[in-house]
């Protein structure tokens, strides 16, 4: 097919999709949040102090780190715990013993782990774009990875004079792995963010995973607001007879809210996909999540053609920028609480936009 003939079609298909709906109200008629997916992650690499500060900048309500553990039991930022798609460690012929295979999740993951470094050592490498065929290398080599201490500095820094202060919605990631090698999330994560006053229900903090009993755990010991997170697919590592789309029905949810305060969903979760990427009908689950209480945050929302739904997108570069806003508006109307987006640049004024109407 033609590139011609191909946008056609494109033009041609792109009023599909769902049908308009009634616009719902969020669970407590507040405002959704934008949460800076990993900071301002469309335009530096993921995971850096200068993604949390240019999402900060661009009018963030919360920024998201995902925390890992490194060998001496420092919280770090990295979106897995195996860093040759996000550092430059392989360009370290240092470390280059430390190539391994690991078992995470019940998976075979090859790479360099953080739990194999120190802090110092960690500090040596510097941070790289993760997909850099859609957003480039031009800010490669220019960051070290941050501390969950540094990124609570930098919140505390941007926070003086500020009425509405920017949270923060850390990730605990594969936290039964960690525990089962001696380095658990829970006591550290909780003792760093009391020593940053972080206290209570109100605190602008969501501690976030895919997991359950980490999340159990963290709420026999603290009421800090509290994400069970879930996929269209699978269930929690920690639990192998778990679904989560059990866990996303009624029931499920009902048993969800005994311990979390809101559900972080795959975003097609809440309206799915056709076979050419076209919007479909909405399901119950914000409903159904709001009947039990709990807020719904879904991921994750990119400008990128790549990842928009057809109507969407920009153009047949995969790369391009597409109407990110019009998707986020869609989205709103289903009463979500909040998004994750890797485009604060983007998503503030679009949600400023949808939710004023």
């Amino acid at each position: 097919m033609t590139r011609w003939r191909a946008a056609l079609m494109l033009l041609a298909l792109s009023g599909c999709g769902a049908e308009p709906m009634a616009a719902q109200s969020t669970l407590d008629g507040k405002p959704p949040i934008v949460i800076a997916h990993r900071g301002a992650s469309g335009e530096r690499p993921e995971h850096t102090l200068a993604s949390y500060r240019l999402a900060i900048e661009q009018g963030a309500d919360f920024i998201e780190p995902d925390l890992v553990l490194t060998k001496d039991g420092v919280l770090v930022a990295r979106h897995e715990n195996e860093i040759s798609e996000t550092t430059d460690v392989a360009d370290h012929p240092e470390f280059a013993a430390r190539h391994a295979t690991k078992t995470i999740d019940g998976k075979a993951v090859t790479g360099w782990f953080t739990e194999d470094f120190t802090l110092a050592e960690l500090k040596t490498l510097r941070a790289k774009e993760r997909i850099p065929r859609l957003r480039g290398t031009a800010h490669d080599g220019q960051y070290e990875i941050p501390t969950f201490a540094e990124i609570l500095d930098l919140l505390v820094a941007a926070n003086k004079g500020r009425d509405h202060p920017v949270g923060v919605y850390p990730e605990t990631k594969h936290p039964s792995y960690f525990a089962a090698i001696g380095l658990p999330h829970e006591a550290p994560l909780l003792a760093i963010l009391e020593k940053y006053g972080y206290r209570g229900r109100t605190a602008p903090v969501f501690i976030q995973s895919f997991e359950v009993g980490n999340l159990k755990a963290i709420r026999a010991k603290s009421d800090l607001p509290l994400i069970q997170l879930m996929d269209g697919a699978g269930g929690p590592a920690d639990d192998p007879k778990a679904t989560y789309a059990a866990m996303a029905n009624p029931a499920g949810l009902k048993a969800v809210a005994a311990y979390a305060d809101g559900i972080g969903p795959n975003k097609e979760m809440i309206i799915p996909r056709g076979a050419i990427g076209t919007l479909g009908d909405p399901t119950s689950l914000v409903r159904d999540a709001h009947a039990a209480g709990l807020k719904v945050h879904p991921w994750t929302f990119r400008r990128e053609n790549y990842f928009l739904p057809l109507a969407d997108k920009g153009g047949l570069n995969p790369a391009g920028h597409g109407d990110l806003a019009a998707e986020i508006k869609t989205y709103l109307r289903t009463g979500i609480d909040g998004l994750f987006s890797d485009n604060p640049r983007e998503a503030v004024p679009a949600v400023k936009e949808g939710a004023s109407r």
